[in-house]
């Protein structure tokens, strides 16, 4: 009797989440949104913070000044509603061929990555993507996802226990990777994907040609090795974005063309970066 009430109990909670948490994304797509947005600033605040202290930070100023010209320019063009006052940046010195920003305005961008862009047009669909991902809350709704997650293999193994079921931890691990392969692992190409258009519309906004999003693309192609298959990834593959980003460009051109600036960052020459700590 206690493990059906707990069963119930569980369900209900499932339910529910769903029903009270569901929101839209900038592109129409629905979401599970459980977490406040005060919540995820301090969150991400505490992360910057963090990630300031141990990794390196660059001390170049043509460098700072490149990076913070492109994000100043994309940034002014993000709703206030996403992030009020000014975005922090900083720049690592660090090999990675990364870029992130977090909730609560903030962005880090690593030398490592800008060896990998030819101009600001390419550093602005970075950072365009990065920030595309602040404004679809794709932090909450990934949080959002695993707790879900978390409860739904909850309410199943509880079913598993009051059933006659054989091998029930087996069941139960091929439902986790069925989860893994099956929902958080599309739901972050989803994510990917989506976060490549919003940064598309938003560099054209800002006066940079979309068309260098796709150039980008094709330079990290270059760049990097193998991939695993499209379908073991939380990434889409760099020709999915390519493809992705080649068709979108009907809807962001003519944003980059009746965009009232054109920002001058032009890019200084990048030192080598130095080793990776992680």
């Amino acid at each position: 009797m206690l493990l059906q009430s707990k069963k119930t109990l569980a369900l209900t909670l499932f339910i529910a989440a769903f029903i009270t948490a569901c929101s839209t994304s900038p592109t129409g797509r629905r979401q599970l949104l459980m977490h406040s947005p005060d919540e995820l600033n301090q969150m991400g605040a505490r992360s910057f913070d963090e990630m300031k202290k141990q990794e390196t930070i660059s001390t170049d100023p043509a460098v700072n000044k490149f990076v913070q010209c492109v994000a100043d320019a994309i940034t002014v063009n993000v709703d206030s509603s996403v992030h009020q006052g000014t975005w922090e940046v900083v720049v690592f010195d660090s090999d990675m061929v990364n870029a992130f920003a977090l909730p609560g305005g903030k962005i880090g961008v690593y030398t490592g990555i800008l060896q990998v862009t030819d101009n600001a047009g390419q550093l602005a669909a970075i950072v365009g993507h990065e920030v595309g991902h602040v404004i679809a809350q794709h932090s909450n709704e990934r949080l959002s996802s695993d707790q879900i997650s978390k409860i739904g293999l909850a309410v199943a193994g509880t079913g598993l226990a009051l059933s006659d079921v054989d091998n029930k931890a087996l069941i139960m691990a091929g439902m986790g990777i069925g989860v893994q392969y099956g929902i958080l692992m599309p739901y972050g190409r989803t994510h990917e994907t989506e976060a490549d258009i919003i940064g598309q519309d938003l560099m054209a906004k800002s006066g940079f040609d979309p068309k260098e999003s796709v150039a980008l693309w094709r330079n990290m192609a270059k760049a990097g090795g193998g991939e695993p298959p499209e379908w073991l990834s939380t990434h889409p593959s760099n020709q999915t974005r390519i493809d992705n980003l080649s068709k979108h460009l009907q809807t962001s051109e003519p944003m980059y063309a009746s965009a009232s600036v054109r920002p001058q960052c032009p890019k200084p020459k990048i030192p080598t970066p130095k080793k990776s700590k992680q």
